[in-house]
């Protein structure tokens, strides 16, 4: 087995996933107006991304034991191909929501191959290998953050922008095959053993969670343009910029999570997301960079962490525990999507009936979409400090 390919070729499948959150939140202003879609709408056709992804997760985590890894990458390359391609030749609303879907149960097959491939390869140290992993989600969405703004910038249309994705989904593919995979026999890999450990509070409490840090982290990213685009900031220069920082953050998450152990880490993660969107909703200018590099600090380690943390300390979940996780998380944040896109339209209809231009509303309904993003860390500043003081009690 050359587990270092096989790294490599998760990353740039997990590479392939970042982009298409990306490119999607740089084309969304392209695709309301070539279809003439509300930011409801819009919302909705988000939200087919964030479920795809859980129906994937799940299905894989039942499945991993028996299918292995191998065939859910390639399935998740199949997957890839099939929805970026139809996103291409989509004509209108019903078009975008069903290839949304197909890429996000793409998406949500290499979470359900990777994470525990990762951690099966690397069992000396999951958590952080975990986060080395997941490096490649934020790197991911600086490249397709860049490659969007830049080819905005040129005047190429939104589906040339979706179409320089096949590039790397035919590379991770090509990685991957003829590859010999790891065995699944050294995992907890008795499926009804997985499920019936689901039940703990524990893992029920940290399934909770993950539906808020990841509201946290994806639902602010998804939205980054029509949030922030009359901010006197760059939108998608401020993606690249927060998920680049989230990046280095995560290739040396080693000793910060040694230092202050998973809970830790998570607790102070909550009180800085909850400070950086609150700081968020108030700039403008200048200072929306500034708020923007505190947020990327704030989430930066959520979602590995969690699933470092359930490796860890919930083993007997085994992948069928880590992709309900994933599944928590993406499933809340498709709920969200719709809901998000709902405050934006009536935050603007008010201002503009109290008289905004159209420049100053959008600007308003984006400061107070930020206000009410920041309560899902707020909550999870209470939440994670209750489970650090249990964890100190435990050990």
């Amino acid at each position: 087995m050359n587990r270092s390919r096989l790294f490599n070729a998760s990353c740039i499948a997990l590479i392939v996933t970042a982009m298409t959150f990306a490119i999607r939140a740089g084309i969304l202003g392209q695709l309301g107006a070539d279809f003439g879609l509300s930011n409801t709408q819009l919302g909705y056709i988000n939200s087919m991304a964030f479920w795809g992804f859980p129906v994937a997760t799940v299905l894989g985590g039942l499945l991993y034991n028996t299918l292995g890894p191998k065939k859910i990458m390639m399935g998740a390359f199949v997957f890839h191909l099939l929805g970026l391609l139809l996103t291409i030749f989509s004509g209108g609303f019903w078009g975008l929501l069903i290839s949304t879907f197909f890429i996000g149960f793409a998406n949500g097959s290499v979470e359900a191959g990777a994470n525990p491939m990762v951690a099966e390869m690397y069992k000396e140290d999951k958590s952080t290998w975990l986060n080395k992993f997941h490096v490649w989600f934020p790197g991911g969405i600086v490249i397709g953050a860049l490659a969007s703004t830049l080819m905005t910038n040129m005047a190429m249309g939104w589906q040339i922008q979706i179409a320089i994705m096949l590039v790397p989904t035919l590379l991770y593919a090509y990685l991957l095959f003829g590859q010999e995979f790891p065995e699944t026999t050294a995992l907890e890999s008795d499926t009804g053993k997985n499920a019936k450990s689901l039940l703990t509070p524990l893992f029920l409490f940290m399934a909770i969670c993950m539906t808020l840090t990841a509201t946290t982290e994806l639902g602010t990213q998804q939205w980054i343009e029509k949030i922030l685009g009359n901010s006197g900031a760059h939108p998608m220069l401020i993606l690249a910029m927060v998920t680049g920082f989230m990046a280095v953050g995560r290739y040396f998450a080693g000793p910060v999570i040694h230092k202050l152990n998973p809970s830790g880490v998570l607790w102070g993660s909550a009180i800085i997301a909850t400070i950086a969107l609150v700081l968020m909703s108030q700039a403008t200018g200048p200072m929306v960079y500034v708020a923007a590099i505190l947020f990327a600090i704030g989430v930066m380690y959520f979602w590995p962490t969690m699933l470092g943390f359930v490796s860890e300390y919930l083993p007997n979940t085994g992948a069928l525990g880590l992709g309900i996780m994933g599944a928590a998380g993406m499933f809340a944040t498709g709920i969200w999507q719709p809901v998000i896109g709902g405050w934006l339209d009536a935050e603007k209809a008010k201002a503009i009936a109290q008289g905004a231009d159209e420049a100053q509303a959008s600007l308003v309904a984006g400061q107070a979409t930020l206000d009410n993003l920041a309560i899902f860390p707020a909550i999870l500043i209470l939440a994670f400090g209750v489970l650090y003081f249990y964890m100190r009690r435990r050990a």
